[in-house]
């Protein structure tokens, strides 16, 4: 997989997609599988920002049914299944636990479990989702003994399913558009845009942030995919004439050590939820819902940020001693583009998603895709392809993305498979074996090729099993340009928190070997990833 741009002879396309998050990656694979001319641009990194910035968990939707959005939760229960079934080494049902339920929560699980009715209809057995149940408070306690004791009562059980890595799920659906034929390239930002007299935006101007270069790409339909950008981005192509601003959501989660031993736990604390959710052997805690209202670019979570979630989860958790702030191991955060709702408060602002065709308004081959979920994305591209197939003017055939597998999971049955490698692949530990075979899926083979090469990639660099061969992989395979590209989202070795100063120095001097680096640049390459890893004062 190689950047389009770095060798880019004025090709033209049907599409042009800008955002590479989970959106833009899921309209580039639908269009690219219908046999469209598809380019995809990202001004950073692929799924860098909201798209990373999850709970690691793909759900049906519970909390919607407080709004009463039935048919936002029927399609996202609807979307979790196919995400079990397009990519089953990425997601797995999951239990969660959800304490002290009040009457109208467990009216609302045996709803959910209904609106569900499909949720066994898995290809692989393993994914099928149970019903909910209760537990005792002495159930509760022997399950999860660091849940309050104070005023507990018991808990009941529901099932939702959790992303491994989310970071790879978004790139996988971006190989999967490659393999369809799609040109896509990280680290090339939109800076201006192909507009007629008569108001037809027919393409875009771009700069390659890798190679400093400017380039003109020229399309049929441009679809703004840019999630908290995308008012930033309609004004530019309005040429300035400002449009109404989106809302935009604070989420941010905290990585500390392993609190819950079976369940994501979870409580409502002032009208808001929130998990413990076991993670990789430590707790993922999260997630927050507060607006802000500065420029996307400039957003970073904060210390602040950080007490306020811990004050709230301390409130209902912790069952001897609360949460400090130095048990932080790791902070990460990002904005929510949601559908504007004056007065309404974010956390309670509809998920759903609104696709616009600026030609209503007299800009046409221009589509603005707004709102939305990670969960749902899939369903979301198939429906911006429902109105790019409107402005085209003709049938673009039958949406696939739900009856075939993405691009390196083919995978039957998840457990065999794993079982299956780790027995063909003695040579490596099975903890190596295993998390490469969920990560990759059956690209995992060519990881360990490398290592096999050079015995020195081998090197397992955390508890997980990681090795250093996946460092030259996301390199020569997957369009990593920098070292956050490494840490965060081609690999889990940075995912963590800080792995330690001679594993990031392994990796810095692979990347500088296979990048080229000047003394320079590998300098600030260290210095971006310290900046990264630290977590607010």
């Amino acid at each position: 997989m190689k950047r389009f741009i770095d060798d880019y002879r004025d090709e033209s396309f049907d599409i042009i997609v800008i955002g590479g998050g989970i959106t833009g990656a899921a309209v580039a694979y639908d269009a690219a599988s219908r046999g469209l001319r598809v380019a995809l641009v990202e001004k950073s990194d692929f799924g860098c920002a909201t798209s990373a910035a999850t709970s690691k968990v793909i759900h049906g939707g519970l909390r919607y049914l407080k709004t009463f959005e039935f048919g936002l939760v029927r399609e996202s229960l609807g979307e979790r299944r196919i995400m079990e079934n397009i990519a089953p080494n990425f997601v797995y049902p999951m239990r969660f636990m959800f304490i002290n339920p009040k009457f109208d929560m467990k009216i609302g699980l045996y709803l959910y479990d209904l609106l569900a009715y499909d949720k066994k209809f898995t290809w692989d057995r393993s994914k099928k989702i149970p019903n909910n149940y209760g537990l005792s408070k002495d159930e509760v306690i022997r399950e999860e003994p660091n849940v309050k004791r104070d005023g507990l009562k018991g808990a009941r059980v529901f099932y939702d399913c959790q992303c491994i890595s989310p970071e790879r799920l978004t790139l996988t659906f971006i190989k999967s558009a490659v393999h369809y034929g799609a040109k896509v390239s990280n680290y090339t930002k939109v800076e201006d845009f192909l507009v007629t007299e008569g108001k037809n935006v027919s393409g875009v101007v771009v700069r390659d942030l890798a190679n400093e270069r400017t380039h003109t790409i020229r399309g049929k339909v441009i679809i703004n995919c840019t999630g908290p950008w995308a008012d930033i981005t309609l004004k530019l192509v309005k040429k300035g004439e400002m449009s109404e601003k989106i809302r935009r959501s604070e989420g941010i989660h905290l990585i500390v050590k392993k609190l819950t031993s079976n369940h994501a736990v979870g409580t409502m604390v002032k009208k808001q939820h929130f998990f413990l959710i076991p993670w990789r052997g430590h707790s993922l805690i999260g997630t927050t819902d507060k607006e802000y209202d500065g420029n996307p670019d400039d957003y970073h979570v904060t210390r602040q940020s950080i007490q306020e979630l811990l004050d709230t989860v301390n409130m209902d958790f912790g069952n001897t001693n609360p949460i400090q702030y130095n048990d932080v191991l790791f902070a990460y955060g990002g904005l929510r583009p949601l559908l504007d709702a004056k007065g309404k408060d974010v956390h309670t602002t509809t998920r759903k998603y609104e696709i616009f065709d600026h030609a209503d308004e007299g800009l046409s081959g221009f589509i603005t895709v707004e709102g939305g979920k990670y969960t749902t994305s899939r369903n979301l591209a198939e429906n911006v392809l429902k109105a790019v197939e409107r402005r085209m003017g003709g049938k673009l055939g039958k949406c696939k993305t739900d009856t075939r597998p993405l691009v390196g999971c083919e995978i039957e049955d998840i457990e065999k498979f794993i079982g299956d490698i780790k027995t063909e692949n003695s040579d490596f530990t099975t903890t190596t074996v295993e998390y490469l075979g969920r990560n990759y899926g059956t690209e995992y083979d060519r990881v360990l090729k490398l290592a096999r090469k050079d015995l020195r990639l081998a090197e397992v660099v955390n508890d997980d099993g990681e090795i250093l061969a996946q460092v030259v992989y996301a390199i020569q395979h997957e369009m990593a340009v920098t070292l956050k590209d490494i840490f965060f989202r081609r690999t889990g070795i940075g995912t963590l928190g800080n792995p330690g100063e001679k594993v990031v120095a392994k990796v810095a001097d692979i990347a500088a070997g296979e990048f080229g680096w000047s003394a320079e640049r590998k300098q600030k390459e260290l210095l971006d990833i310290q900046k990264a890893f630290k977590i607010p004062e």
